[in-house]
């Protein structure tokens, strides 16, 4: 384990580093955007890389807007190990998003390496460092051109003419670190520190830094003595900033074993629209090591009544190949 030793060191340096590049990123463009964020983890932040019993499979889908022709469709799958021994953990992570008639795709491939450690009695500190290979793709024979349309319908040729390669890819990490304690949480992570440039034109299209700030608490626990928790009434937030973009994500998740429901609002008026993005509803099934999550984004910005709004599906399971020892865990729902 002095592997884990050294990514330990390199992960404080990392989030010293990140605090001073917090207020200095711009570019354009933005990442992909999941209204169930907490059931994609490692996706959110590396320094939930561990965060369960042992093992652990999460995957997910998102349908984005079905109502437009080639709309965002994203699947993600990630796995991730506790090493009970080391209060640490690695995840492995994988996202595919595809949109448009020329299927402008993103792949991402992650590894996260995070460890907990105790603050004082109550609170617990877990910084996580990830890397990842992104690339950037699009089918150019897909495309139609605008010297391609006539009266007739549409020539089979173009004088436009494409790079040899039909994709651009580049390394990346992220840093994150999180604070909890039995009924609250937060966090902060930051995202494309090597910003890698993804034009495939040939030009400079630098990814920009993201900045994601999440927390939340339990404002309501109920259970029987020396039994699970199972009723709890959970509050939650994330902001994201990332060039010009910014959005905020405020929600409400009520579980009563072993159903969970869920209510988000999405938008920064007027930043998005006067009204907002989306309002989200969340309904789920928590069994002990089995997690099923459905909800659906109501669009309320200018797109409303084209779009078709949005689906979102979550599954995540965990399991223990050896006795399990006792771990702290954070509190945040499981969407």
């Amino acid at each position: 384990m002095f592997i884990l030793r050294i990514i330990k060191k390199y992960i404080v340096r990392t989030i010293i580093l990140n605090v001073a590049l917090i207020f200095c990123h711009s570019a354009i463009g933005q990442d992909i955007h999941f209204s169930q964020f907490f059931a994609n983890k490692l996706f959110l932040a590396p320094s939930f890389a561990g965060a369960t019993q042992q093992n652990r499979f999460i995957s997910n889908y998102r349908n984005q807007w079905p109502g437009l022709p080639k709309a965002f469709v994203t699947y993600a799958f990630s796995y991730d190990h506790n090493f009970q021994n080391f209060n640490s953990g690695m995840g492995l992570i994988a996202m595919r998003d595809v949109a448009g008639a020329g299927k402008y795709g993103t792949l991402q491939l992650g590894l996260s390496y995070s460890f907990d450690f105790l603050l004082n009695n109550e609170i617990h500190i877990r910084p996580g460092a990830g890397f990842s290979y992104i690339q950037r793709s699009i089918d150019f024979m897909k495309l139609v051109m605008g010297d391609q349309l006539t009266n007739a319908g549409t020539n089979p040729s173009s004088i436009e003419t494409f790079p040899e390669k039909d994709y651009k890819g580049g390394v990346d990490a992220s840093s994150s670190v999180i604070a909890y304690s039995k009924n609250m949480w937060g966090g902060i992570t930051v995202d494309h520190l090597l910003r890698p440039n993804l034009s495939i034109m040939g030009g400079e299209e630098r990814l920009p830094i993201k900045i994601d700030l999440y927390g939340g608490a339990t404002l309501l626990r109920k259970g029987r003595l020396l039994r699970p928790i199972d009723e709890t009434l959970s509050f939650a937030f994330k902001f994201t900033t990332q060039a010009k973009y910014k959005q905020l994500d405020l929600g409400l998740y009520w579980s009563k074993s072993p159903l969970i429901f869920g209510f988000w609002y999405r938008g920064i008026p007027p930043f998005n629209s006067d009204r907002g993005d989306s309002f989200a509803l969340l309904s789920g099934i928590k069994m002990q090591n089995f997690t099923l999550g459905y909800s659906y984004d109501f669009t309320i910005s200018n797109l409303i009544g084209h779009s078709s709004g949005s689906h979102e599906l979550s599954i995540s399971y965990e399991f223990s190949r050896t006795r399990k020892k006792k771990m702290s865990s954070v509190p945040c729902p499981e969407f």
